[in-house]
């Protein structure tokens, strides 16, 4: 009776230990998801007419 009982025992710490495997649940929200971003949009123009303005600032000196 002792010897069955101690080759039992692997068998019931085997199937011990698969009953206390960790489990993974993926379940999709009931909710939709909400991203809030904060979004800084700086946008530099350099104006090409500045040349143009310097060369007519030049030959009318008393534009001003």
């Amino acid at each position: 009776m002792r010897t069955l009982s101690l080759s039992l025992l692997p068998v019931l710490a085997f199937i011990v230990l698969a009953a206390c495997t960790p489990t993974v649940q993926v379940q999709a929200p009931d909710k939709p998801i909400e991203i809030n971003l904060n979004v800084n949009i700086e946008q530099r123009v350099k104006i090409e007419i500045e040349k143009d303005v310097k060369q007519a600032i030049s030959k009318n000196k008393d534009i001003f």
